[in-house]
C-alpha cells in the first residue's frame, strides 16, 4: 500500500493560518504626535478612560523624546487611576517622577500617587500595607513639595492615615492585655504615644500603660503615665479611668467583657 505524503495539506493549514494571523493583527502606523493626544483627551472627556489610557501611551510608544509624550505620561497614570487600576497608574507615577524630578506637575504626580494608595485602604483589622504606602507618599510630597497647591489636602490624609496605623497598634495592644501578654502590650501602646502623637488615640494609649504597669506590679511606672495622661489630656475620660485604676478602682474592660478586671 503506498503512503500519500501529507506535506500538502500541512502546508496548507500554515500558510491559512499565517493568513489569518497578518489579518487579525492590526498594522502598526506611525501618526503625528498631536492627533494621537488629541484623540486620547476626547476619550477622556468623554469618559473612556481605559481607552484613553491606551492611547496616552502610544504617544510615548511613538514619540517618546516629544514634549507631548512627558504630559502625556501624567495623563495615562492619572486615566489608570480613574479606573482603579491603581498598579500600572502607580507604575507610570513612579516612571513620570524618575523621569521628570524636576517638573512643575511632579507635585501632582506624588499627590495622585498617595491617593492610589490611600483609596485601597482597609480596615484596621487587615494588613496596613496600603496605609503605610500612602502615608510615604504623601509624606514626600509635604517634605519636597511644602508650598504646592496638594500639600494641605495631603497633610490633611497624614493625619487620617496616621490615625489609622496607631489604631491598628491599639487594636493589637488591647488583644495583647486580655491575653496578660503584658510586655508586648506595652510595646504597642508606647508606639502609639511615641510614633503617632497627633491621633485621637493617645490618651488610651497612656491609660492602658497604666494598666499594663499595675498589672506587672510597676506602680511608680504606672503613676509617671497616669500624670503625664493627666496633664496632657485633663479632660479625657481615660484619665478619669487611670485615676480610679490608680485608686484601685474598676475601670473600663479592655474588650467587651463586664466582669474583666486589671490587678
Amino acid at each position: 500500500m503506498t503512503r500519500r505524503s501529507s506535506t500538502p495539506l500541512a502546508l496548507a493549514f500554515l500558510v491559512a493560518g499565517a493568513c489569518s494571523s497578518d489579518i487579525d493583527e492590526p498594522e502598526y502606523v506611525e501618526r503625528p504626535v498631536g492627533e494621537i493626544y488629541n484623540e486620547a483627551m476626547d476619550s477622556l472627556g468623554e469618559g473612556l478612560y481605559g481607552e484613553a489610557a491606551v492611547k496616552f501611551d502610544d504617544v510615548e510608544r511613538q514619540h517618546p523624546y516629544s514634549s507631548w509624550a512627558t504630559k502625556a505620561q501624567l495623563m495615562a497614570a492619572y486615566s489608570y487611576y480613574q479606573v482603579n487600576a491603581y498598579d500600572e497608574a502607580v507604575i507610570a507615577l513612579d516612571r513620570f517622577i524618575e523621569l521628570h524630578p524636576s517638573n512643575r506637575d511632579t507635585p501632582y504626580a506624588y499627590y495622585l500617587k498617595g491617593l492610589c494608595y490611600y483609596e485601597q485602604i482597609s480596615g484596621i483589622a487587615r494588613d496596613q500595607r496600603m496605609t503605610r504606602q500612602a502615608l510615604a507618599a504623601f509624606g514626600e510630597l509635604v517634605n519636597r513639595y511644602p508650598n504646592s497647591r496638594y500639600a494641605l489636602d495631603a497633610k490633611i490624609k497624614l493625619d487620617l492615615t496616621s490615625d489609622h496605623l496607631a489604631g491598628k497598634d491599639m487594636e493589637i495592644g488591647r488583644y495583647y492585655l486580655r491575653q496578660g501578654h503584658n510586655l508586648a502590650a506595652i510595646n504597642r501602646f508606647k508606639a502609639v504615644v511615641e510614633n503617632y502623637q497627633t491621633t485621637t488615640h493617645v490618651p488610651e494609649a497612656l491609660h492602658r500603660l497604666t494598666e499594663a504597669y499595675l498589672s506587672l506590679g510597676i506602680v511608680e511606672e504606672a503613676q509617671k503615665t497616669a500624670a503625664v495622661l493627666g496633664h496632657n489630656f485633663p479632660g479625657s475620660e481615660w484619665y478619669v479611668d487611670s485615676y480610679q485604676l490608680i485608686e484601685g478602682k474598676q475601670i473600663r474592660p479592655a474588650d467587651e467583657d463586664p466582669w474583666y478586671k486589671v490587678w
